[in-house]
C-alpha cells in the first residue's frame, strides 16, 4: 500500500516498518543508500532509480513514477528523499504524497534546519509531516512534534532529539491516511474520528 522513497540511511522508513505499516517497496535515487539493505533485510522489495543517469529532472521523475506505479500504492512516503520533485510528478500523486521534514514548518524549509534553528536562537524546534505540493516544504500540515532547544545544544544533539519524534509522528500520520481519517480543506488538514482536534496534530516532547 505504501511506497517509500529514500536517499540514505532510511531511519524513518524503518519506523514505518516497525509500526507494522504495509510498505510494498522502497525506492532510492542513490544506489548504495544504506536503507536499501535495511529494507531488503526486512523482506521488502527494493528498487534504484539513479538520478545521475538522467539528463533532466523530468526524465528522472518519469522513470521514478514508472517504478512507483508498478506497485500501485495508495501512498508515496518520502523519508529522507533528497530530490526536489517536479510539479508534474507532484500533481501525479496529488493528495497521496507525504513527507517528513525536520523543522516546525513553515519555519526553516529546505536544508540545514537544525543549524538554522540554533543560529536564529529558537527556543523550540521540531518536525512536521505534510502533504507535498509544488512549493518546497509548504504543503498542508498533518502533524508536528515540538522539542525544546537546550542551552549547549549542537546541531547534532538537536537533530537526534528531533529524529526521535520523527519516528513517532510519521507512522501516526501514515496510519491516519490509510484509515481515511485525513481531510484536506482549504489547504489545511483535518483529522476525522476520535483523533480529531488540535491536540491530535501536535506532539509536545519533553526529551
Amino acid at each position: 500500500m505504501i511506497v517509500v522513497l529514500i536517499s540514505g540511511r532510511g531511519s524513518n522508513m524503518l519506523a514505518l516498518l516497525d509500526a507494522g505499516l504495509p510498505v510494498s517497496a522502497v525506492i532510492s535515487n542513490v544506489p548504495d543508500a544504506k536503507g536499501l539493505d535495511l529494507a531488503a533485510s526486512k523482506g521488502v522489495p527494493t528498487r534504484v532509480v539513479d538520478h545521475k543517469r538522467f539528463p533532466t529532472r523530468e526524465a528522472f521523475d518519469a522513470a521514478l513514477a514508472a517504478e512507483i506505479d508498478a506497485f500501485r500504492p495508495r501512498l508515496v512516503a518520502l523519508a529522507g528523499f533528497m530530490r526536489v520533485l517536479t510539479p508534474g510528478f507532484v500533481a501525479r500523486y496529488d493528495g497521496r504524497l507525504m513527507n517528513i521534514h525536520p523543522s516546525l514548518l513553515p519555519q526553516f524549509p529546505g536544508l540545514h534546519t537544525h543549524e538554522r534553528a540554533l543560529r536564529a536562537g529558537a527556543k523550540e524546534h521540531g518536525c512536521t509531516v505534510h502533504f507535498v505540493t509544488a512549493e518546497l516544504d509548504h504543503g498542508p500540515i498533518v502533524i508536528q512534534a515540538r522539542v525544546p532547544v537546550r542551552a549547549g545544544d549542537t546541531a547534532e544533539t538537536l537533530a537526534a532529539r528531533v529524529l526521535r519524534q520523527e519516528h513517532v509522528i510519521y507512522p501516526r500520520a501514515v496510519r491516519w491516511f490509510l484509515q481515511d481519517q485525513l481531510v484536506i480543506e482549504r489547504g489545511a488538514v483535518r483529522v476525522k474520528g476520535e483523533e480529531a482536534g488540535k491536540d491530535a496534530q501536535m506532539v509536545v516532547a519533553a526529551d
